[in-house]
């Protein structure tokens, strides 16, 4: 088969005899490998090879996506005549097209990004026996009754971007992971709780015995869950889930949201958003973190950047179309895959560390709930009034009294973000570095 740079070079000249003024095409290659276990033994294994093909030709202000998983000459060729077909139809976009010469990037770094991992990959043996130390590590913690699941997988992608006016670039990708669910109690009084691990590099990985254990022992804290009371606490968002906070922000200032009126923040540029010190930073340039890249999917370059700085929120998310939109010019957040036009995205985040640890924050808090996992989202995308069903665990007196679950918290976005506290136990691994944040005042349906 041609190398990903080749089959981009003939699906932009197959876009170009089918008649289209402009194209960029894009090729994702994936190979994956995955296991699971169960009592001791291997339940399932998988493994997925595969290859998309992704077409954009443009024809004045009209536009048509096509994508394919055939890299044959004549599968080209067809997927280039029905794109030309299918922009033929399309309406008119005024905010569409390429960047100019000038705005593509012109060099990168894509070795010093440390994206992907030399050492020789696993193996279906070796994945299996990852699992099957974290099983029983699980199995092994006084008061599991059982290992719901324990998996490993290792996958690694290549992707190759070009444009019809110059550009063309890749780079590859690996991940190695390792998670476990493990089960407390029987019956109507079970309760289940997980960890996991993923890293570019296999080595930085967290030992299986350490995953297990502390799957089980989560899963052992949550015996006993009940229903917290309703009325206004404080809320904990704990590490493993306030990223999600963050998430909310991040979407409200999408460019494309921002642009169509159908943000709670679409009013807030150069306003206070979170509390004086908080700052929200994108490196696209971290070494060995899954969402960090050279360039954006338009081929533009990518830029450390605050998104919000000492509170204050200082831009939007822009690709292309919807910085012209704007008025503004992109701010190279541009993602694609291979079935779509390229939308406006950020990769990896971090919200600063605050002076607190988690223990500190929750002896602050007196009484109120520590949010440990979510299920189910309201957002309203216009109000940014938000509830979501929760479980964790309730605070008295400063200190952690029971598990708890089966419960709702509410607030508005706009106030919990903008008086939250951080603290500093943020995980440097991860794309989106967000300690644990303590919310004041929101409301809890429980018992």
């Amino acid at each position: 088969m041609a190398d990903l740079q080749t089959l981009t070079e003939k699906m932009l000249n197959a876009a170009r005899k089918a008649g289209a003024e402009a194209a960029d095409a894009i090729v994702i290659r994936g190979d994956s490998l995955s296991i699971e276990v169960a009592n001791g033994a291997l339940e399932h294994a998988e493994r997925a090879e595969g290859i998309d093909l992704g077409l954009r030709v443009l024809l004045g202000q009209r536009s048509a996506v096509v994508s394919v998983s055939d890299a044959s000459d004549t599968t080209i060729a067809t997927m280039a005549e029905r794109a030309v077909a299918m922009a033929k139809a399309a309406p008119e976009d005024p905010y569409i097209g390429l960047a100019t010469a000038a705005q593509l990037v012109q060099s990168w770094d894509v070795e010093a990004l440390e994206l992907v991992d030399p050492s020789t990959p696993a193996t279906p043996e070796s994945l299996k026996d990852m699992a099957l130390e974290a099983e029983a590590a699980a199995q092994a913690v006084k008061g599991v009754s059982k290992v719901d699941s324990a998996g490993a997988s290792m996958s690694a992608s290549s992707i190759h971007l070009a444009t019809s006016n110059g550009f063309s670039g890749g780079y590859g990708r690996t991940s190695t992971g390792l998670y476990c669910t493990a089960i407390s109690g029987d019956g109507l009084e079970m309760e289940r709780d997980y960890k996991g691990d993923s890293r570019v590099f296999a080595a930085d990985m967290l030992g299986a015995d350490e995953i297990g254990r502390i799957a089980g022992e989560r899963a052992v804290a949550r015996i006993g869950a009940s229903q917290p009371p309703t009325g206004a606490f404080p809320v904990l968002f704990d590490e493993r889930i306030s990223s999600s906070l963050v998430g909310h922000l991040i979407a409200a200032i999408n460019g494309r949201s921002v642009a169509r009126g159908v943000s709670w923040l679409k009013d807030a540029m150069g306003e206070r958003v979170l509390p004086a010190g908080m700052d929200i930073i994108e490196d696209p340039f971290r070494k060995r973190v899954g969402g960090s890249k050279p360039f954006d999917g338009e081929g533009l370059a990518t830029t450390r950047r605050a998104w919000v700085e000492n509170g204050v929120l200082k831009g939007w998310v822009l690709d292309l179309a919807s910085g012209r939109q704007l008025g503004m010019d992109s701010t190279g957040n541009a993602a694609r895959g291979a079935g779509s036009a390229p939308s406006p995205s950020v990769g990896n985040l971090t919200l600063n560390a605050g002076a607190h640890s988690r223990a500190e924050l929750i002896k602050e808090m007196g009484t109120g709930l520590i949010v440990t996992s979510m299920i189910g989202s309201s957002v309203n995308p216009n109000t940014g009034e938000y509830s979501r069903g929760a479980s964790g665990f309730w605070v008295e007196n400063g200190e952690i009294v029971r598990p708890v679950n089966e419960c709702t918290v509410a607030g508005n976005l706009r106030e919990m973000l903008g008086s939250m506290v951080a603290a500093n136990d943020g995980q440097a691994h991860l794309s989106r570095v967000v300690p644990s944040l303590l919310v004041e005042g929101l409301t809890i349906a429980g018992s």
